[in-house]
């Protein structure tokens, strides 16, 4: 198995300036998979669904190459749901209604020839079921990433900060690297995150990219592409995190280097997700589309600097 991926797969009903949807599918699981399929195509997925999910996306997981073997389907109960309602500026949202429903009991099982993965994806979730996902590992993996947000660090912080001594990279966006450590400044946050034990930090700044920090002080920043529409941000961190996990896996290329890469591989992944509503734009887009943003990114940051001395 090259990639694991765990978190959740729901239904989200989502508003923004720009309009309002129904039940639509959604979940950290859900981003993370169809993003990180456009660059591996051996990846596993651990998850709950309820009897009210759809056969029909399942199928089109399974079509992108995303092995659905551990997704428990809970047939007599309903989906986790969460609906959002998202300000002027894109940037915040209120939370109108979460029903956890199949994730209430959930306890992860991973299949046995999923038990030794390559690359495993921790993607937001109660810490405590990401231990559970830790424990069951028969090997370590050659890189372990992990996403986790501000409620766990509330309600969850020990165990969290146990999870996050047992990985290799940790993606949060900037306020929750500044709860996290207590540092306004994202450079002592990072050095803060970075000793309790992984070897990254991804912080994602939303519309303003993102930052690669390692133990050596070494530091990477993407921006974002500028876009002439953003209908809905949500999944945009997910699909951040597969499109970065799935290149990885696709390379085996775990330096300092290569992580680069894969940030702006996962930049490019969110910025098609927040041009249409939930997983629509990543289920249509084509690979020639995916070359074509990689190119924009390319160009957006190219520049030859002449030194002065």
């Amino acid at each position: 198995m090259s990639l694991l991926v765990v978190g959740t797969v729901a239904f989200d009903a989502i508003e923004t300036p720009f309009g309002k949807t129904d039940k639509i599918v959604g979940g950290a699981a859900t981003y993370i998979s169809l993003a990180a399929s456009f660059h591996t195509k051996d990846i596993g997925l651990v998850s709950v669904v309820g009897g009210d999910f759809p056969k029909e996306k399942i199928a089109f997981l399974n079509s992108k190459g995303i092995d659905t073997s551990g997704l428990e389907i809970k047939e007599d109960e309903k989906s986790f749901f969460w609906s959002g309602k998202y300000h002027n500026d894109m940037n915040t949202r209120d939370t109108l209604a979460t029903e956890l429903n199949v994730l209430l009991d959930f306890d992860p099982k991973v299949p046995n020839d999923q038990t030794a993965p390559d690359f495993l994806m921790l993607g937001n979730l109660d810490p405590d079921l990401q231990a559970k996902v830790l424990d069951q590992m028969t090997k370590r993996p050659k890189l372990i990433a992990m996403d986790t947000m501000n409620f766990w660090m509330d309600m969850k912080l020990d165990q969290l900060k146990k999870n996050i001594a047992r990985i290799d990279v940790l993606t949060i966006n900037d306020e929750e690297a500044r709860q996290l450590s207590g540092e306004y400044s994202l450079v002592k946050a990072a050095k803060l995150i970075l000793s309790w034990g992984p070897k990254y930090l991804i912080i994602k700044k939303g519309e303003h990219g993102a930052l690669l920090f390692d133990k050596e002080n070494n530091v990477f920043f993407a921006p974002a592409l500028p876009l002439e529409e953003v209908f809905d941000p949500t999944g945009a961190g997910d699909s951040f995190a597969g499109g970065f996990i799935g290149y990885l896996a696709a390379t085996k290329d775990i330096s300092f280097d290569n992580l680069k890469r894969a940030v702006i591989i996962g930049s490019a992944m969110a910025s098609f997700t927040v041009e249409k509503f939930g997983t629509q734009r990543l289920e249509a887009i084509s690979p020639q589309e995916v070359d074509q943003r990689l190119q924009a990114f390319n160009n957006l940051v190219q520049v030859d600097i002449a030194l002065a001395h």
